[in-house]
């Protein structure tokens, strides 16, 4: 049987792929761990998969192996990881104990959960399909990690506060909900893509920088939770500002 070496070999590359794989192991621990009730646990392996997920990009980019096949691998890692993983923890945690207040409750609890998964399915489906031709300053709805971030950190730190789930099941729920309808919503985010690492900044810059990884350092979730809840209401807030008359001063400046 005649072979020809000249015909180039299928493959991935490894080093990006290592980074997903990982990201989307962190996910599946998430849900493990909620299963087994470990709350604490399960919130922590999600912000992991968001640190990974940032760097499989990184990589790529720097080592010059982007492909087709890492960004669509990407994309199922971050449906487990930023969409399964934090509606199966917070449904394991609070939304689970609502049919215990009644049948119909019950139900309302994981229709919310499925809607946060199905939001986050389309959020990054809409990405797929609309990266190459949006403004790359921002993100249109609010993205995957960030949600996640949302929903596991509110998990973290009334865990933390030793408050059980079952005690915030309303709450619980409509953060569910306003953090999925934020991922399809048309509101845009600043995605800081066009910040420039090598330009000067001034001195006092740095320095909340460095308070802010202190404060992380003594008290990680509620410093976590609180940048993204910051991050989450900035957008609507940003919407609402531009729709009043005060958007014009803004320009003027």
């Amino acid at each position: 049987m005649n072979t020809d070496n000249n015909t180039p070999h299928r493959g991935i590359y490894l080093l990006p792929n290592l980074f997903t794989t990982a990201a989307l192991f962190s996910g599946f621990y998430a849900i493990v761990a909620a299963i087994n009730g470990k709350f604490e646990i399960a919130a922590i392996a999600v912000f992991i998969a968001m640190v990974l997920d940032g760097l499989d990009g990184r990589v790529a980019r720097w080592t010059n192996t982007q492909s087709e096949f890492g960004a669509q691998y990407d994309s199922l890692s971050d449906l487990v990881s930023f969409g399964l993983a934090p509606s199966l923890v917070v449904y394991q945690w609070a939304l689970v104990h609502m049919k215990d207040v009644a049948p119909a409750w019950g139900k309302l609890g994981w229709m919310a959960a499925f809607i946060y998964v199905a939001c986050a399915a389309l959020r990054l489906a809409r990405f797929n399909v609309q990266h190459e031709i949006i403004d790359k300053r921002y993100f249109i709805g609010l993205p995957s990690p960030a949600s996640a971030a949302l929903m596991v950190g509110m998990v973290w730190v009334f865990n933390d506060l030793d408050v059980s789930g079952k005690e915030i099941q309303i709450p619980a729920l409509l953060m569910t909900l306003f953090a999925g309808l934020l991922m399809v919503s048309n509101i845009k985010f600043h995605s800081f893509k066009d910040f420039d690492f090598r330009s000067k900044v001034p001195h006092l810059f740095i320095l909340g920088i460095v308070l802010v990884f202190a404060l992380t350092a003594i008290d990680p979730p509620k410093v976590l939770f609180a940048v993204f809840l910051i991050y989450a209401v900035s957008g609507p807030a940003l919407w609402l500002l531009e729709k009043t008359p005060f958007k014009h001063l803004l320009k003027n400046k």
